[in-house]
Parts: C-alpha cells; sequence; structure tokens
C-alpha cells in the first residue's frame, strides 16, 4: 500500500511539473516576444495614437522589459513617457511576477527532466497519454472566454494577481497605457495559450506513440 501511495506522490507532483513548466514557459516566451509588440504597433494603429515612431514606441517597450526581467535595473524610466508614482507601483508588482513565472519554470523544468526521466526508464509513457488528452480541451476553454469577453477575464486575473487598483491607469499621469491598449493583452493571452495548446498536442501524440507501438 505504502508504494502504491509513493507512486501516486510522485505521478502527481510530475505531471504537475510537466504542465506547469508548459505553462510558465509559454508565458515566459510570450511577454518577451517583441515581435508581436512590434506587429501591434502597425496592427492596432498605436502611433497614430500616441503621436509617437514605431521606432520610439519599441524603444520604451524594450526599457519596460528590461525592467521587468532583470533584476539590476532598478528603476523604470520611459525615455517619453511620465509615470506616477501609483504605475510604477503596479510595474514592480508585474515584475515581481515575472520573477515568480521565471522561478517556477525553472524548478518545473528540472522536476520534468526528472520525472520525464523516470517514466523512459520503466516504460510508463501509457500514464502520460490520458492527462494531456484531457488537457487539450483547457486551452480551447479559455479561448473560448477571451473571445466571448476578455474584458471580463481581464479584470478577473487583475484582481486575482493584484490586492489594489494600482492597474487601473490614468492615461492623463501614465501615458503609456495607450501605448499598451487592452487589445494588446488580449493577443498576448490568445497567443500564450495557443502555444500552450500545440505543446499539449504535442506531448499527447509523443506518449501516445511511444506508449502503443
Amino acid at each position: 500500500m505504502g508504494v502504491l501511495v509513493k507512486e501516486k506522490v510522485l505521478h502527481f507532483i510530475g505531471l504537475s511539473c510537466l504542465f506547469l513548466f508548459i505553462l510558465s514557459f509559454s508565458i515566459a516566451l510570450t511577454i518577451n516576444l517583441t515581435p508581436l509588440y512590434s506587429f501591434d504597433i502597425d496592427y492596432l494603429g498605436i502611433s497614430e495614437n500616441v503621436g509617437l515612431s514605431k521606432a520610439t514606441l519599441m524603444e520604451n517597450y524594450r526599457v519596460l522589459l528590461n525592467y521587468l526581467n532583470f533584476p539590476w535595473v532598478a528603476e523604470l524610466n520611459f525615455p517619453n513617457f511620465p509615470s506616477s508614482e501609483s504605475g510604477l507601483f503596479h510595474f514592480y508588482e508585474v515584475r515581481r511576477l515575472f520573477t515568480l513565472d521565471y522561478v517556477i519554470a525553472f524548478v518545473t523544468a528540472i522536476g520534468s527532466f526528472f520525472y520525464i526521466r523516470y517514466i523512459k526508464k520503466n516504460q510508463l509513457f501509457w500514464k502520460l497519454v490520458r492527462p494531456f488528452q484531457v488537457g487539450i480541451g483547457v486551452p480551447f476553454v479559455v479561448l473560448f472566454m477571451i473571445a466571448v469577453s476578455f474584458d471580463q477575464l481581464f479584470v478577473a486575473f487583475h484582481k486575482l494577481f493584484f490586492n489594489n487598483d494600482a492597474w487601473l491607469f490614468n492615461p492623463s499621469t501614465d501615458p503609456i497605457i495607450l501605448a499598451l491598449p487592452e487589445t494588446f493583452f488580449m493577443h498576448c493571452f490568445i497567443l500564450a495559450f495557443v502555444l500552450i495548446e500545440i505543446q499539449i498536442i504535442f506531448s499527447y501524440f509523443y506518449t501516445k506513440k511511444k506508449a502503443f507501438n
């Protein structure tokens, strides 16, 4: 009985690592994919809305990403946008979420590596088929929610991860929000869950092939 419990716990932890890695890796890739913002500058007409060139907007966006990504960048100073204390505090909180995502990706990558090695050694790929099969449907549900009402999902996301209203930017004090419209974040959500879906589908067919061939 003890061995069975240990195996169940091992598989639970291993599967948790796999899915958390897929999630955190997809988020990390999405938030650092500058071509997406470059595309949206043209697609959403952001340059026209804020009165700045595409090159200038990209420069400010890279400044933001550097602050969010690198601990040694102590302060956030946009070259072309003033910022309020509240706005800077929100970006500081976003920075902490970035760090959390990277930590989760790193830890679960290690856990996933050892779990997959255990699966290969014991020829237990069949144990992964059903979880990945079920997991295929989850991103579709989220993408459907995005299509139906991204506004509500966006608000729910902020209420879940932030215990204040600093994320409610005032364009007069934090004009950077005009350069980061909600539709851009919707595209980020869509891309992240498309990446998740691709990885789960690939994992499903790979494990199925290994298990039954």
